[in-house]
Parts: structure tokens; C-alpha cells; sequence
């Protein structure tokens, strides 16, 4: 059981957030919840030069229309505030000046070219340049490993540029723990000795985060496995502020639906899906990328399919309200390996979630898209009409298609279905129909049924042939739920008028 749980969902406002962005936010949410704990929001701003104006607004909403709000974050229960790092940038040199002063790290002058000489130079001999313990302290490198006291401070104070580097140790094997991987080993010799603070007066992500995550008493990092390569370096910053470290847990990525590499929009576009929660207006290009939530999908369809997306509860189970994965979540079923993307099954779970959906709920859905195209008819006619087409719709948009004559007189007509189905006869047929359907007192689809079926069986004909072009001359084509049940709602008058437009056209 695990107590005092603080999480932290940390993304860059440098775009729209990616569903692979949403999923970690999820996981660290159910995380949080399932443990009492707290779900915080921050956001990454130290790289200004990809700041984006509006990604912010968009995460924020994103999180809102899945139903995953933040507990403490920007301009919400700001106890550890303020939560943007670019407003906490003050903060930062102080703890760099902490590391230099204690020997865990150092200034370093160097120029962008006398770095590049030293890569080209390397590369010539076929070996890789690295910046650690390897070269900091061998004079070819500008850094205050190699310069006196005096010398650093007349550099600083002359305006020289210069960064700050974590001092990575030597000859050191480096044993961690993930919630999801298990033991990690790193020999310290392969590690960079990372640059923490910039020339520029902003700290790099590994400092910014580490101090952030402290000070915020973060108890999980709960984030993308992209991070696990920094790990390390993570680590050894909490040993060398002498703090306690957050448990780490690296998820999964999520893949192409080919399986191999990275999701990316480029996919969604090529094969017609969002990869965004939310639609995104790219404002410097105008770049519209498509959105679930504007796609017609639910929220509670979405975030059902993104737990599969590397978790899973270790049963035959699939369907899970957001209170179910808050009771089932758990670290140690999320998987190691990336989860495939696939669209179908998106899809499957948007149909599952249109099924539970109550007719009240769909119905309060579909009375606007009848608003817009002029349609003004009761709310109980309606919630009867979703009633009996929902179950073949994957989307609320879908119900057009699917029930358009219950508004609508057709005036068009299947082709291939009318010359099958509206033979030499057909329309004699049809006004002998016409005339049994006036006598029929109690229109019920009950009763229409019944006296219908007689009709025709004393006629001693196929049903097929009264009920295909009955059926072509109420809809406009072979589809539609139940026959009678159409007629009840339409009424007598209607039923008859759309058989006699049919007679006429056909």
C-alpha cells in the first residue's frame, strides 16, 4: 500500500499534447486516485525558443474533456507553486551553485567550435567523443576542473559564456529500480557528464526537474520511457543533494498500427485517425490536426482505450468506467514492451460505449444536429427514432444516415435495390396496399404488423414482395429497423403518401 502519494504530469507546452502525452497523464491520475494521492500539473517552459502561446490552454482542456483534471497546478491549489518552470527559473542557480560547491559539478567554457574540433577529431580515429572523465580534466577541455579559482572568476566576470556540467563519477556501477523494469546496472564510465545550467541564464530539464520534483515532494515519476536513458544521471543528482529519490516507472511506448517506431501524426493522417484529444489550429501555419473528442468519439470511449494502450488487467475484461481502472490500476501490469496502436479497436470500444449509452443521453446529443438542419420535432419522438438505430451506429453523427426518413420524405431512391425489387406489378401491388393500410384503425406496429401479414397470406403471395418495395418506398433504400415500427412513428397519412410518391416515381 502505498501512502502520501504525490504525482506529477510535466509536458512541454510545445504543441498539441499527443495521445502517448495523454496516456501518462492518465496513468500517473489513476495512480494518484487509487492511492488518495495527489495529481499535479506542471509545465516544462524552459525551452522558450519552442514555446507555443496556446499548447497550455490546449492541455489544460485536454485533461478536462477526458476527465482527468489536475488536483494542484497552475492557478489551481498553488501550494507548491508557482508550477510553471519558467517562472521558477530564480530558484534554480542556487541549487546549481550547491552542486559546484560540493564538487558534483563544474563551469565549462568551451565553445560551440573547440566541441565540434573535438568531435570531428574523434570521429577521424572512429571513436565518439564524450564529455566525462575521460577528457574534463586532460587541458584540452576549458572548464573549472583545469583552471584556478582566480581564472574562473575573471572569466565570469569578463561575460565569458559558460555552462554547468554534472560531474559524473568514475569507475561505478550504478544499481536502480523501476516499478515496471526491475533492476537497472549502469557503469558510470558511459555516462555524459550533462549539462545542467545554460549560458543563457536557464537551467537544462535534468536540473529543472529533479529541484522541481523535490521541492514538490514528488513520491513517483511516472513518465515515458524515453526517459529511461536519463535515469541515471537523475539518480546520481538526488545522491548528490543528498535527497531521497522518487520511485521511477518508465512506460511503454506506443506504436505505428505496422507495430514498428514511434506513433506519430503522420500515421493518424495517412490512415485517417486523431493522434490529439482535441482539435489543433496550428497558428504560424494554420495546420488543422483532427481531434477524438471533435471526431465524435466519448471521452470515456477514449480514455477505456487508451489504458490497453500498455496495461492490462489480467483478465478477459475490457470494458472499464474510469472508477474501474482507479480500482484495478497497478504498476506491475504495465507492460515493458511498446503496445500497438490500432484504430479498429478504437472504434470497437466507441460502439461498446454507444450501446451503454442510456437513449436520454444520446438523444440530448442528436437534437442539436436535427437543429441545425431545421428539424424540430419532440424529444420523445426522437429518443424513440435513437432507440432503434443506435445499436447500429458507431458515432452520434452516424445517426443521420441511419434515421434521415423518420424526418424526412425520401425523394431519391436505391437504384439497384428499385430494379430488383419494383417489378412489373409492383406498383397494382402497392395502391391494393395502400388501400388495406387506410382500413387499419389501431396503427400500432403491433396490429399493422398482424393485419399486414394476413393480408398477404391470404393473397398467397411472398412476403418479399410487399415488403421489399414497402420497405424501398418509407426508407428510399433496403435499410432501417423494423418495418412496422417505422410506420407506427411516421403515421398512416405519411405511410400512405410515401407509398403513393414511390408508385409515381418507380
Amino acid at each position: 500500500m502505498e501512502s502520501n502519494v504525490r504525482v506529477r504530469f510535466a509536458p512541454s507546452p510545445t504543441g498539441p499534447l499527443h495521445i502517448g502525452g495523454v496516456r501518462t497523464a492518465l496513468y500517473n491520475y489513476l495512480f494518484a486516485k487509487k492511492y488518495n494521492g495527489t495529481f499535479i500539473l506542471r509545465i516544462e517552459d524552459t525551452d522558450q525558443t519552442r514555446y507555443v502561446a496556446n499548447a497550455e490552454k490546449y492541455i489544460i482542456d485536454s485533461l478536462e474533456w477526458c476527465n482527468i483534471p489536475f488536483d494542484e497546478g497552475p492557478g489551481k491549489n498553488e501550494k507548491f507553486g508557482p508550477y510553471r518552470q519558467s517562472e521558477r527559473k530564480d530558484l534554480y542557480k542556487q541549487y546549481s551553485d550547491i552542486l559546484i560547491n560540493s564538487g558534483w559539478a563544474y563551469y565549462a567554457f568551451d565553445t560551440a567550435e573547440a566541441l565540434d574540433a573535438e568531435r570531428k577529431g574523434h570521429e577521424a580515429e572512429g571513436k565518439t567523443f564524450i564529455y566525462n572523465w575521460h577528457n574534463r580534466a586532460k587541458g584540452r577541455l576549458v572548464n573549472s576542473l583545469v583552471l584556478t579559482d582566480e581564472e574562473v572568476q575573471n572569466r565570469i566576470n569578463n561575460g565569458d559564456k559558460y555552462v554547468i556540467r554534472f560531474k559524473s563519477p568514475q569507475d561505478e556501477i550504478l544499481v536502480m529500480n523501476d516499478e515496471i523494469r526491475g533492476e537497472i546496472k549502469i557503469d558510470t564510465n558511459v555516462l555524459d557528464d550533462k549539462i545542467l545550467f545554460k549560458s543563457d541564464g536557464m537551467p537544462t530539464y535534468h536540473l529543472a526537474n529533479i529541484v522541481d520534483d523535490h521541492l514538490m515532494e514528488i513520491s513517483h515519476v511516472i513518465r515515458g520511457e524515453e526517459w529511461l536513458p536519463s535515469m541515471a544521471l537523475h539518480v546520481l543528482l538526488y545522491k548528490a543533494f543528498d535527497w531521497n529519490a522518487p520511485k521511477f516507472a518508465h512506460l511503454p511506448l506506443i506504436l505505428k498500427p505496422v507495430g514498428k517506431g514511434k506513433l506519430s501524426k503522420r500515421d493518424g493522417d495517412k490512415l485517417g485517425f486523431p493522434v490529439f484529444p482535441l482539435a489543433y489550429t496550428n497558428e504560424e501555419t494554420n495546420d488543422v490536426s483532427r481531434g477524438y473528442k471533435e471526431d465524435g468519439y466519448f471521452a470515456d470511449a477514449f480514455i477505456n482505450m487508451l489504458a490497453f494502450l500498455g496495461w492490462n488487467p489480467g483478465t478477459e475484461q475490457e470494458i472499464f468506467s474510469l472508477e474501474n481502472l482507479i480500482q484495478e490500476f497497478d504498476l506491475k501490469r504495465v507492460s515493458k514492451s511498446g503496445a500497438k496502436f490500432n484504430p479498429d479497436k478504437t472504434n470497437w470500444f466507441q460502439q461498446q460505449y454507444m450501446q451503454s449509452k442510456s437513449d436520454t443521453e444520446l438523444t440530448d446529443l442528436y437534437l442539436p444536429i436535427l437543429a441545425e438542419k431545421g428539424i424540430n420535432k419532440d424529444k420523445e419522438f426522437v429518443q424513440k427514432v435513437v432507440s432503434s438505430i443506435k445499436e447500429r451506429a458507431v458515432f452520434v453523427t452516424d445517426f443521420w444516415g441511419l434515421s434521415s426518413f423518420f424526418f424526412e420524405t425520401p425523394t431519391e431512391y436505391d437504384a439497384k435495390a428499385s430494379k430488383k425489387n419494383w417489378k412489373e406489378g409492383t406498383s397494382e401491388l402497392m395502391q391494393e396496399l395502400n388501400i388495406v393500410i387506410s382500413s387499419i384503425e389501431d396503427f400500432s406496429s403491433e396490429n399493422t404488423e398482424k393485419e399486414i401479414k394476413e393480408w398477404i397470406t391470404a393473397k398467397e403471395i411472398g412476403f418479399g414482395k410487399v415488403m421489399q418495395p414497402l420497405r424501398l418506398s418509407l426508407v428510399g433504400k433496403l435499410a432501417g429497423p423494423h418495418l412496422f415500427d417505422i410506420m407506427a412513428m411516421i403515421g398512416k397519412e405519411e405511410t400512405i403518401k410515401r407509398i403513393e410518391n414511390a408508385i409515381e416515381k418507380l
